[in-house]
């Protein structure tokens, strides 16, 4: 498949390696001030990416770009009819604007809080703890994640994914904290806390205590290849199945609509 790289720092050299690896083209790799880049385009010029990515030639895209960044990318890249896989997280607030604009230009997207085979299974693990922990309220349940120092968003989409599927089981946590706390959290509320330290590729700890024990579950990445791996694997997932019909266009999809 010939490939476009949309975002050109450590995971877009990542990408490209591992895209290689896998008997891909990357024909092009766009950015705004990576000097290495093929492409590069002003900030926020959402015509100059989507014709940097057509005259590349590409067959399918891949975003890892910046949280600022993203909203615009996806704009310029949906009307040019490609599969985009968007690796790029802090726009969670904004699916049902971005699901309305791939209904309207025919554009499919294909994203994920993390691209990781074993983060997904560990999505899977979650929700069936919490389903168990459900039924007994001796139990209260935390999220923590950690990650490097130079991570834009906090928390982060991994664990805001990872609160929700914990949300889903265990039905006494009905609200969301991410902020600290200055007073005694309710029962009902699941906080979410962060770390930013050092080169952290990701840890994620999910926590069930009850004054008797405490079960943690924790999934630590040990650096960014298997984000690589995961995001190559999901566009050519992606594009098989738009090709075949088993999946239609104009729609925005997770990875369990793949996995």
């Amino acid at each position: 498949m010939k490939i476009a790289l949309v975002g050109y720092g450590k995971m877009g050299h990542m990408l490209e390696q591992t895209a290689k690896r896998f008997g891909h083209d990357v024909v092009a790799t766009v950015d705004v001030v990576a000097p290495d880049a093929t492409v590069l385009v002003p900030a926020g010029d959402g015509k100059a990416l989507a014709q940097a990515v057509q005259r590349s030639g590409a067959e399918g895209v891949i975003e890892f770009s910046h949280p600022s960044a993203v909203m615009q990318n996806i704009e310029a890249l949906l009307p040019l009819s490609l599969p985009v896989v968007v690796g790029t997280t802090g726009w969670n607030s904004r699916m049902q604007e971005v699901a309305a604009l791939a209904a309207q230009t025919g554009g499919t997207i294909m994203h994920s809080a993390n691209f990781s085979i074993g983060v997904n299974m560990f999505y899977r693990i979650v929700e069936e703890a919490a389903r168990l922990v459900d039924g007994f309220s001796e139990y209260d349940v935390a999220v923590w994640e950690m990650h490097h120092n130079q991570k834009a968003d906090s928390p982060s989409g991994t664990a805001l994914e990872i609160a929700k599927r914990v949300m889903a089981g265990c039905t006494r946590k009905t609200a969301l904290v991410t902020d600290a706390f200055h007073e005694r959290p309710q029962a009902h509320e699941l906080h979410v806390s962060s770390t930013r330290c050092g080169t952290v590729p990701g840890t994620h700890t999910v926590f069930f205590d009850s004054d008797a024990d405490t079960i943690t579950l924790t999934h630590t990445a040990r650096s960014r290849q298997g984000f690589a791996n995961g995001a190559v694997h999901s566009l050519e997932r992606l594009k098989s199945a738009l090709d075949s019909g088993s999946l239609a266009p104009g729609k925005l999809y997770g990875m369990g609509d793949l996995f």
